[in-house]
């Protein structure tokens, strides 16, 4: 199977346990990998017969500004969702990070990996 990668999506938002996090906010990082059949694609050259990442990307921007989940897991997975809903898409890879979790003491980077299918 065929795959397309995201990387490096950075965006703001509000999501986490403390009420800090959901008022102030903080950045996050996302790579996408989506699993697709591109052999169309490959042939004819056309942007419809492919999955329009931009919309992907927009997406994630779009879930990660304006969500205020408590956990990161379940923002993972409502991008996860979110972006199996376009019928090209067998299966992805959500992989989300905050780089700077406020934990005492803790100077590296959070990240949640899943993968989803339909």
């Amino acid at each position: 199977m065929d795959c397309i990668e995201l990387t490096g999506i950075r965006c703001y938002g509000y999501t986490g346990y403390l009420t800090e996090e959901q008022v102030l906010g903080q950045w996050f990082e996302v790579d996408i990998t989506l699993w697709l059949d591109l052999t169309l694609a490959g042939k004819s050259d056309a942007i419809e017969d492919t999955l329009d990442y931009r919309s992907t990307i927009s997406t994630v921007q779009q879930l990660v500004e304006t969500s205020k989940f408590a956990l990161v897991e379940k923002l993972a997975t409502a991008i996860a969702e979110a972006i199996l809903q376009p019928k090209q898409v067998s299966q992805v890879r959500v992989r989300l990070s905050k780089p700077a979790a406020p934990i005492p003491g803790f100077g590296g980077k959070i990240t949640i990996d899943l993968t989803r299918s339909k």
